[in-house]
């Protein structure tokens, strides 16, 4: 996945994440997730303001002067609170406007600023072809993080294959991650992580979840006796 090409599956993401939000009661919007402490009502405000600071991000690569993601995790952590009891047609209409404002930003990109490279909040570097897909990874994560139905299993095949191709992309970037394998029974996906770890194996839904924190793994078999490792810290 490459550059505009992206905004494809990121607008078909998009449209599954709102129509989940749409069906939402206002009741609803404080309901629990598979991130707590936060509510429903804080997913959705994150995804948007996710989405705003990937477009600082591009407006970064676009012009050349540094534009931080976030100006603070603190600044970053009130702008999610600030939004998260707003009623569902505000938490919508938020979603769908930022969503508005990446792909206006993508395709405004000059050829030069793909060559770009920025940083995002966690100390990575990336220029946009590889900063544009990330968008997906918040959609489709934090879309069964909602638990509304929604669930790892209802992940496009080629979306979550990105994801978890991402997610070992930035752990072979950083030091002192411990050695392991990963092994999906449902496609041919297989990864590794050093050499001379456990394999870890079950379906790529299962996979997912596990290695973004969200489930403990019940699925998956080890190669070595005893339960499934801790998974590496993603982000």
């Amino acid at each position: 996945m490459h550059e505009v090409e992206a905004l494809g599956p990121i607008s078909a993401a998009t449209d599954r994440f709102v129509g989940t939000v749409e069906k939402l009661a206002d009741a609803d919007v404080g309901g629990a997730t598979l991130v707590p402490p936060w509510t429903r009502g804080h997913v959705i405000t994150h995804v948007a303001r996710a989405t705003d600071s990937l477009c600082r991000l591009l407006t970064w690569a676009r012009t050349g002067v540094e534009t931080p993601q976030y100006a603070s995790m603190d600044a970053r952590a009130a702008e999610i609170e600030a939004g998260a009891r707003r009623p569902v047609h505000e938490l919508v209409a938020d979603v769908v406007a930022s969503a508005e404002r990446f792909d206006h930003a993508v395709r405004a990109l000059p050829d030069a600023a793909w060559s770009y490279e920025v940083r995002m909040r966690t100390g990575e570097l990336r220029t946009p072809g590889a900063l544009v897909p990330t968008r997906l990874r918040e959609l489709e994560i934090h879309h069964a993080d909602l638990a509304c139905g929604y669930s790892f299993a209802d992940v496009p095949p080629e979306a979550a294959r990105w994801i978890i191709d991402d997610l070992f992309a930035a752990q072979r970037r950083r030091t002192g991650v411990a050695p392991l394998r990963i092994a999906a029974t449902d496609s041919d996906l297989a990864l590794e992580l050093g050499a001379g770890g456990p394999t870890v194996t079950g379906s790529q839904a299962e996979l997912l979840g596990w290695l973004t924190g969200r489930t403990t793994g019940a699925g998956l078999s080890s190669s070595e006796h005893g339960p499934v490792p801790e998974a590496p810290y993603w982000i």
